[in-house]
Order: C-alpha cells, then structure tokens, then sequence
C-alpha cells in the first residue's frame, strides 16, 4: 500500500492506495496534519470503476484507483456536512457561483466565459466536482477532481448561488423556486450507497437550496451570457 494524507474541504483524509497515480493527482492537497479519517482502496473497489466505466473504455488501473478514491471520499464526507455535487464553481471577487446542468450543456464553457469577461477578479474553484460544506452558509471547495480541463485551485469560498444552466438562443436568468430547483439539486449530488450517509445527504441538500440562491439561466455562448448571469445573481440592472 502507498499512503499519504490529503486534505479537501477542511478535512484530512489519509488515503491508501494500491497503485501511486492518485498521490501524483492530489499532490496539490498534500498534507502532514494528522488525518480524520482513512480510505483505502481493494482491486476489487478498481473492479467496481471498471464496471461503471462508459463505452467500455479501457482504463488504467491507476486512473480508475482515483475514481474510487474519491468515491471513497464522497461517500464518508456528509458526515462532516459535506456532499460531492457536479457542476462547475467559479469565483468572482471571492464569491462563488455554482452552475449545474445535464452533461454536455455547456457549463465549462460558461464558466471559461466568466474568467474571459472578468479576468483576474475571477478564479476558477472547481470544473466539475467541488465539495461543498453546508451549514448556515455554504461554502464551496476546490478539489483535484476537476474535471478533463483540470481547472480548480486548492480553496475555498463562500458560495452564494446555485444556477441551472440551460440552452437558449437568447440569454436570460430569473430566480427559480426550492421546489423548481430541487430534482436536479438531487440529481446532481453525490448520493452514497450506505442508507445512513443517502439520509443525511439529502438532509443537506434541503439546507443547500434554503442557504443559496437559486436561479435558471437560458444562455448562449457568447460572453454577454456571462454578463447576463453575474448581474441577475447580483440584482445590477442596466
């Protein structure tokens, strides 16, 4: 076994692994501190990726070790009051927003639009998989599972909206309701198998949607769909 500890979203996480590629991915969260809880990888955990891998891909053991470390991860973070959720956080002058939608509507893109049009008042956290811990407030971390463009950076803000991202020729943002919101706040979240875990993730994902704001964003790729988005969650009219 290879071991080292890393530390994501506030916690320390000693991870044990059969193969060195995840130490090499999670280098940027290396850490000392003493851990609060330990992961520890079978092949038969690398099988189980294997299995759930699209289009029979044939992927390494290594890469597929990572997988099922960090699922390994989600499923012991709700109880720090933390949940895996897949969409794409990005920061603007230390405020997160957080965009989620279906694979392949464009959220990357959306994002990449944000960074262009504000430049360095903006900070990519997360492309794909921020942890995010829920309280009162929220806050949103970068992890190293940021997705095939790897972009996030080890931090974390306090995130202020949740946005559901969707196609349209003409770009356009109005609030949406808990209720409107709340199917794909559960199908975007990480849900664990162990029933306990399942009961308080969802048990967060209701304080999520009742500490954030929630909005639905129609846009097309040009920048002023990012200009679009920030003043709507920002309530600037011009």
């Amino acid at each position: 076994m290879i071991t080292n500890n890393y530390k994501m979203a506030g916690r320390v996480i000693e991870v044990n692994s059969l193969y060195d590629a995840v130490h090499g991915y999670c280098a940027g969260y290396r850490t000392d501190e003493a851990p609060d809880f330990s992961v520890t990888v079978s092949q038969g955990d690398i099988d189980f990726e294997r299995q759930r891998s699209e289009n029979g891909e044939d992927f390494s053991p290594g890469y597929l070790e990572e997988l099922a470390v960090y699922r390994k991860i989600a499923e012991k973070m709700p109880e720090y009051d933390t949940i895996l959720f897949h969409g794409s956080v990005i920061a603007v002058d230390g405020i997160g927003y957080l965009f989620t939608a279906k694979s392949g509507t464009g959220k990357s893109t959306h994002t990449r639009l944000w960074r262009e049009l504000f430049g360095e008042r903006a900070v990519m956290v997360n492309d794909d998989k921020p942890l995010l811990n829920i309280r009162e407030t929220v806050t949103a971390y970068g992890t190293p599972y940021d997705g095939k463009h790897r972009l996030s950076c080890n931090t974390a803000v306090p995130l202020k909206a949740v946005c559901v991202l969707t196609r349209a020729p003409e770009n356009h943002i109005e609030p949406i309701t808990k209720a409107q919101a709340y199917a794909m706040l559960v199908q975007q979240a990480y849900r664990p198998t162990d029933v306990s875990a399942l009961q308080r993730t969802i048990t967060l994902i209701d304080k999520l949607a009742d500490a954030v704001n929630l909005y639905r964003l129609g846009c097309n790729m040009d920048i002023s769909a990012a200009q679009t988005a920030y003043n709507g969650m920002n309530d600037v009219n011009i």
